[in-house]
């Protein structure tokens, strides 16, 4: 297992993101997405474990050390699918992979529902469609999250004393991780600020979604992807419960044991995963 990986930077013309580089120059293009408050480090593990593929593991906007929006602007799935267009564009890959991770294999299914000439493997651990809404509920939800937005000058990060308050923080977030999955996390998400050390990630990214998908909306991208497809779904995971909707996805699934960050809290979760997609992209 090679754990060589480059550190880079993106300028996407309307932002700049970080990002690690895995991989042969010569490998399969993959892009790869982490989840919601996460950053690259989410495939610390993974990645390196994977063979023949050229990975560019992204910090999403507002996250680690990507940029973020600027003010005014918001964290809108479509946004970040742009995102990844962008950073295709600027590699130069007309076609490629994608690797995401919880909010990332929700960006992942869009776009390859959206565009899907340009996506040529779909590889999802523990997510698929987000989370979505009744039509008749869209008006309440807008106010809610306008009613957010205003509160939000109010709302002020948590500061740490220590990098290990920082660490246990996380790992008691709302989505629990080992204390080596928070280390990885931190290392690119906590930084120094007076008085001790905060979360880099935009104040933003904790708001109220303004709209949601109907049921029938989300699974209409998953019904126009055209590329092979495997989810990885977590058996302690936020997916497992979710049986109808599984029974409706056209992938092939891998249930592994392990939490919503298997890949990441620890090497043996992150051999499983890399077994399974090393198999699905032809390397095993």
């Amino acid at each position: 297992m090679s754990t060589q990986v480059e550190e880079i930077r993106l300028s996407l013309g309307h932002i700049e993101l970080a990002a690690h580089l895995f991989g042969p120059e010569d490998g399969q293009p993959v892009i790869a997405l982490h989840g919601w408050l996460d950053n690259a480090n989410s495939f610390a593990r993974l990645a390196p474990r994977l063979q023949g593929l050229r990975i560019v593991a992204l910090d999403l906007a507002g996250h680690g050390y990507s940029e973020h929006r600027p003010p005014g602007a918001g964290y809108a799935l479509a946004d970040y699918a742009h995102d990844v267009l962008r950073v295709a564009w600027q590699l130069g890959w007309q076609r490629f992979a994608l690797l995401g991770h919880s909010l990332g294999a929700i960006i992942s299914v869009q776009l390859a529902g959206a565009l899907p000439e340009r996506v040529s493997h779909l590889a999802l651990i523990d997510g698929v469609i987000p989370p979505t809404g009744a039509e008749q509920d869209a008006a309440e939800r807008l106010g809610m999250a306008l009613q957010a937005q205003l509160r939000l000058d109010d709302k002020r990060k948590s500061v740490y004393t220590t990098l290990e308050q920082g660490v246990e923080a996380r790992m008691k977030g709302m989505v629990a991780v080992s204390r080596e999955a928070a280390e990885l996390l931190a290392q690119r998400g906590l930084m120094p600020v007076p008085g001790g050390y905060s979360w880099r990630s935009d104040t933003r990214l904790t708001l109220p979604s303004p709209l949601r998908l109907s049921e029938t909306q989300a699974m209409a991208h998953v019904r126009r992807i055209s590329c092979p497809a495997c989810l990885v779904v977590a058996a302690d995971g936020m997916l497992a419960r979710h049986t109808a909707l599984l029974q409706q996805l056209p992938f092939e699934q891998v249930r592994l044991p392990g939490g919503h960050h298997l890949h990441l809290n620890d090497e043996q979760g992150a051999a499983l995963v890399a077994d399974c997609f090393n198999r699905f992209f032809g390397f095993a």
